[in-house]
């Protein structure tokens, strides 16, 4: 789907504002500056779906009323408008705060593995890549059945996993049950949260954008901060486990949650993210004995 109207038309509808500017930030971003004073970011999405997709996740995470989100202005087919989070330097005490508002999104629950928030589609996305939200009541099938497997199979089918590889990341999804530590009510998560989709704001707060919501395991999102690094991610953690200590074990687990990630980037961006999805099924099994 390709947008038929400007970034400043968009913004001027959905906010019943007059425009005085625009700045390109990428192809598919756009800052607009209304006549009040406030800046939004107007977002294009091509994906069916997507956009409305965003729009829930966001209104979702922000229900309840812990991590930062910036407010959803309006939502169309191909266009989405929220405010603009004016950034800051990253610190140690905002680090620690969005530990313990991360820890509360979480808490605040879900209503099954896999629940897409209200509004939102079944087809959903991570990034460009699709994501079915098909509810499930129990974690390490759901999250084999519907996160792992269908990319596996993809990576497979377009040669970036090879055969005998897939047959290691098959054997941690048969041993999830006893890979994935003691059970856990669905948590309200973001979903992609790496380090992109983290901005440290000039409020000295943390403010989310883009997340791929749906009910999971909360170890996924602390994983997921993990795989591409997060600026005083010790300080994340430290604030996280004030609120919600995490199950004895935890670390060794990453690897186990990082695997939908890593299959994700390996269909969209080839070997290297294959071959440290295979690693990272490969330590699970060692770890497990």
């Amino acid at each position: 789907m390709t947008p038929t109207s400007s970034p400043s038309s968009v913004a001027a509808r959905f906010t019943g504002r007059a425009v005085t500017g625009e700045r390109p930030l990428s192809g598919a971003l756009t800052e607009v500056a209304l006549d009040d004073g406030r800046t939004v970011v107007v977002k294009f999405q091509e994906a069916p779906g997507a956009a409305r997709a965003e729009a829930a996740g966001l209104r979702w995470l922000a229900d309840a009323g812990t991590v930062r989100i910036p407010a959803v202005h309006g939502v169309d087919e191909c266009a989405l408008v929220t405010d603009r989070v004016a950034q800051g330097p990253a610190s140690a005490g905002a680090a620690v705060r969005f530990g313990r508002d991360l820890a509360g999104l979480h808490a605040a629950g879900a209503p099954a593995f896999g629940a897409a928030p209200p509004g939102g589609p079944e087809e959903a996305y991570i990034g460009l890549a699709p994501m079915r939200n098909v509810p499930g009541d129990d974690w390490p099938r759901w999250y084999a059945a519907h996160r792992v497997l269908p990319y596996l199979r993809r990576a497979v089918d377009e040669g970036t996993v090879r055969t005998a590889e897939a047959a290691d990341v098959e054997r941690v999804c048969e041993r999830l049950p006893e890979l994935a530590g003691s059970a856990r009510a669905p948590a309200r998560l973001h979903g992609d949260l790496w380090n992109g989709n983290v901005l440290w704001g000039a409020d000295g707060q943390v403010h989310l954008i883009d997340p791929a919501a749906h009910g999971g395991h909360p170890e996924s999102d602390l994983a997921m901060l993990r795989l591409f690094g997060c600026p005083h991610l010790d300080r994340i953690l430290a604030g996280y486990q004030e609120v919600a200590p995490l199950a004895d074990g935890w670390p060794d687990r990453v690897g186990v949650h990082q695997l939908f990630p890593l299959l994700v980037h390996a269909v969209l961006f080839g070997r290297g993210y294959a071959e440290r999805a295979v690693a990272a099924a490969r330590s699970a099994l060692r770890q497990a004995g």
